[in-house]
């Protein structure tokens, strides 16, 4: 218990609030924001991975349950990714583990966080793209059942499930835009309900193999649940006050700088393609609208496709984790 009453507690706390309201505004997964959060803050890189897929467990089967509810998810589509992410998801805390001692598992761990977190941020970008094309190409939703590509969608499963089982990052991002272009006339209910759905083993294995080769620090694990909790609640809310495509963009330039210091780039650099992407790309989001015959700059986001859950009710369009 002492522990817990700790600076270090308070700030997991703190920032896993924070990290919350951001997952509420924008459905992106903490995976890619949390666990370099975390490492910033002192946590040992393999803990980081191991209680924030623990945590990250018990937030998805929140949100996948509303969605089983709804009847949304489409079942034979999560249940050939989680044939393929569940094996390898599980093996990534041991693939940790055999890397070598600590210090080697460190080094690792930062240098895979760091390319997961610039890959991370390169497929929101083409998800954001992908659902601009979708709204303004004057798609309409189709009610039937896609054909099932199996191939396909157990390997995207299967490399999804190695990502996250590595370093905890990049689920959301990479299975939602492998099944959008796998499967564009997937309505975006049916495609959000089922990534959380698949979500949920996939993390859960995930954590079980950090957990056995890790263990849990009680300390990190319970300020991030009582931090992520509450504060996914009121991103949610806030969600229909707040200009989406600005935070979206946002989020891509802070996932890439943060890969970027992962890797170990020079501060120096890292401020300048800080500055550069700050300055430059709402500019070359704006050319990207106006090719598609909307105005450059406009405060309402096309990122909500037609028939998703968007912000009036409360619910964001799908997780990146």
């Amino acid at each position: 218990m002492d522990d817990l009453l700790t600076l270090s507690a308070l700030a997991v706390l703190v920032v896993s609030f924070g990290v919350g309201i951001v997952v509420g505004l924008t459905g992106m997964g903490g995976g890619a924001l949390m666990t370099p959060a975390l490492i910033f803050l002192g946590v040992p890189s393999t803990a980081a991975v191991a209680n924030d897929l623990v945590a990250a467990s018990i937030n998805k089967s929140v949100g996948a349950s509303v969605h089983w509810r709804r009847g949304s998810p489409d079942l034979r589509l999560a249940g050939l990714l989680v044939a393929g992410s569940v094996p390898f998801a599980f093996a990534g805390g041991f693939i940790v583990k055999s890397v070598g001692a600590a210090a080697e598992q460190e080094e690792f761990l930062k240098t895979a966080i760091g390319c997961a977190l610039l890959f991370t941020a390169a497929t929101y970008a083409l998800r954001m793209y992908l659902q601009l094309r979708h709204v303004t190409g004057g798609n309409t939703l189709s009610e039937e059942q896609p054909r099932v590509r199996a191939v396909p969608t157990l390997l995207v499963g299967a490399i999804g499930g190695l990502l996250v089982g590595i370093t905890s990052v990049g689920s959301g991002s990479l299975i939602m835009v492998a099944l959008l272009l796998i499967y564009p006339t997937l309505s975006a209910v049916r495609l959000v309900g089922t990534d959380l759905v698949q979500a949920v083993p996939l993390v859960l294995a995930a954590a079980v193999g950090h957990v056995v080769t890790q263990g849990v620090t009680w300390e990190v694990l319970i300020p991030l649940v009582l931090g992520g909790t509450p504060g996914t609640f009121l991103g949610a809310r806030m969600a229909a006050w707040v200009t989406q495509s600005v935070i979206r963009r946002g989020i891509v330039i802070v996932l890439s700088l943060t890969g970027l210091t992962m890797l170990g780039a020079p501060p120096a650099w890292v401020g300048i393609i800080g500055a550069g992407m700050l300055l430059l790309g709402p500019l070359a989001w704006g050319f990207v609208r106006t090719r598609h015959g909307l105005t450059a700059f406009d405060n309402d986001s096309t990122a909500w496709r037609v028939g998703s859950p968007g912000p009036a009710d409360g619910h964001t369009s799908a997780p990146e984790d």
